[in-house]
């Protein structure tokens, strides 16, 4: 059967993605959430159906979340048709944050997590925590701890092949 090596492959791919928190047997439909980013833009996450989404949940004082910033810049510059958010978890003045993303360079929008309260995606049980929702809007990933671009974009091809599999069986 030709398409059994695909499938494997994307198995293998998520099996390798250490730390993935949820089986797809527990996958659920994230709700659409509106946040704004630190330029006042509006992001919602139903815009973004037909579209591979990372949400990254990460905070100023985090090391490991430091670490990740500069892979995550690099992805989202040799990514640009996935949406790549980072959510920032803390309590932290804007001007702050704002000066702290220049320092960084981040090149992703970053959006103050604020008042908001995310159900589907959260709890957050720690930093850096990144959750992979599918074009179709199913969470199928979340993973606690700092990622590099190389993991990311391996995991993302192993869903994409099977994605394309799970389409061309129907």
């Amino acid at each position: 059967m030709k398409t059994m090596p695909t499938v494997r492959t994307a198995l293998a791919a998520t099996v390798l993605w250490l730390g993935l928190g949820m089986p797809p047997a527990q996958a659920a439909k994230p709700p659409s959430f509106t946040m704004q980013d630190l330029t006042g833009a509006e992001h919602k996450l139903s815009d973004y159906r037909g579209k591979w989404v990372i949400l990254n949940f990460w905070a100023t004082w985090c090391p490991p979340c430091l670490e990740e910033l500069p892979q995550l810049n690099s992805y989202h510059d040799a990514n640009p048709d996935d949406v790549l958010l980072g959510i920032n978890y803390e309590e932290i003045k804007p001007e702050y944050l704002r000066a702290f993303v220049a320092q960084e360079q981040i090149n992703f929008p970053v959006l103050p997590i604020g008042d908001h309260v995310l159900p589907g995606l959260e709890p957050i049980n720690g930093l850096p925590t990144t959750i992979i929702i599918a074009p179709d809007g199913e969470l199928i990933a979340k993973h606690t701890g700092p990622l590099t671009r190389g993991m990311l974009e391996h995991f993302l091809a192993g869903e994409r092949r099977a994605a394309q599999t799970r389409q061309a069986l129907k």
